[in-house]
């Protein structure tokens, strides 16, 4: 009887976090939306820039088309005067004449983070207290001020994320980046935040006080991070500021790539995880359902026993990621896509293992080690 039981008891850890995930996504996803601002505060868009993404000035566009009733700057960084999105951003602002969209080009390097280099250079043009920190590659509704300003009513909010999401695709290496949004990192933010409440940000989206910003030393704290979304929320959860997350997704906007390049972004990701929050990145393994799924069908006595306790996980593990895509996400990734994600699994166990045998990672064209606790040094 036990040697029959056993399979299935390796599967309950995973097969728990998935369902678990669930119940923390209805509640989320359930709750009261935050009503809108009578007021809205003035906001300043700060996006560090740097080269083309897919489809730069749609997604830049984005941000001129709000429907929103207070003052909004939109501020682009860039290091470089050759930059090819200068050109696109210098569209923008003759397209929208009526809007205030200014260009920041400074190449002064601050740490190894280029990107918060860029933020440390524009933010003293920032005109207005609430600062808001967008990835060049997002993509944003009409509502998407309204929706995010309105935490900002609680004074005890310091910093506001948004969830986002991919909906476009463009092959099985997109698709599998796009899944992993879907399966994997927001059902980690819904158990977080239901059991602990966040204490990270997610980076296509964060908007932040300006007081809460420079209570915790400003963008000048995140220069030597990789991890700069996760220590500007961090930071500010030690600062006793509350952040809160917003359910009006953004889209992120990938390009067409091969399956090396997002696993090597999958494997950058991990050793940042690992690094930032070693303790919790070690328990995760416990959760993950691919390793869970191969040690059941290895200890099983039999071949029905093997299929059968697999099975189940796999059938709850499905089940939930078609849920999550189509009730909470709405990315119209899965059903489609859902062959996918058990090959997902299998590599995101490959890399959550392969992050604890190394420091080193790839960043924009640059290599970097990894210290204890998420800083950068560069490699020559």
């Amino acid at each position: 009887m036990l040697r029959t039981l056993l399979p299935f008891m390796t599967t309950l850890p995973a097969l728990a976090y998935c369902l678990i995930s669930l119940v923390c996504a209805r509640r989320y996803f359930r709750a009261p939306r935050q009503m809108r601002c009578s007021a809205p505060p003035a906001v300043s868009i700060l996006k560090p820039v740097k080269g083309m993404d897919q489809e730069s000035y749609q997604n830049f566009a984005s941000f001129c088309r709000q429907e929103y009733a207070g003052q909004v700057q939109l501020l682009f960084a860039l290091a470089s005067p050759e930059d090819p999105a200068a050109a696109v951003i210098r569209q923008l602002m003759a397209d929208f004449p009526d809007r205030d969209i200014c260009l920041t080009v400074n190449p002064a390097i601050h740490g190894p983070n280029y990107k918060v280099s860029n933020l440390i250079n524009a933010f003293p043009q920032a005109k207005y207290d609430i600062i808001i920190v967008c990835d060049s590659d997002i993509r944003v509704s009409p509502d998407y001020l309204a929706s995010v300003t309105a935490h900002f009513r609680d004074h005890r909010v310091g910093l506001v994320s948004s969830l986002y999401r991919t909906s476009q695709v463009h092959g099985i290496a997109t698709a599998m980046e796009a899944t992993g949004f879907t399966t994997e990192m927001i059902p980690n933010v819904m158990v977080a935040l239901q059991l602990e409440g966040l204490s990270f940000a997610l980076g296509a989206s964060m908007a932040v006080r300006r007081e809460a910003l420079l209570s915790m030393g400003g963008f000048g704290a995140l220069a030597d991070y990789l991890a700069d979304d996760y220590q500007l929320g961090n930071k500010l959860h030690r600062c006793g500021w509350r952040i809160a997350l917003d359910d009006c997704f953004v889209e992120s906007m990938v390009s067409a790539e091969n399956l090396a390049t997002t696993f090597s972004r999958q494997l950058r990701w991990a050793r940042t995880m690992r690094v930032s929050r070693p303790g919790g990145y070690l328990a995760s393994g416990i959760t993950l359902p691919f390793p869970a799924a191969l040690l059941a069908i290895l200890v099983a006595p039999t071949p029905t026993v093997a299929l059968a306790s697999a099975g189940l996980l796999y059938l709850a593990r499905l089940s939930v990621a078609t849920l999550y895509s189509r009730r909470f996400v709405r990315d119209g990734l899965l059903p489609c896509w859902l062959w996918l994600i058990p090959v997902r699994d299998m590599l995101s166990s490959v890399s959550w293992a392969l992050s604890f045998l190394g420091n080193r990672v790839e960043w924009r064209g640059s290599r970097f080690l990894l210290k204890p606790g998420g800083k950068l040094e560069e490699l020559v």
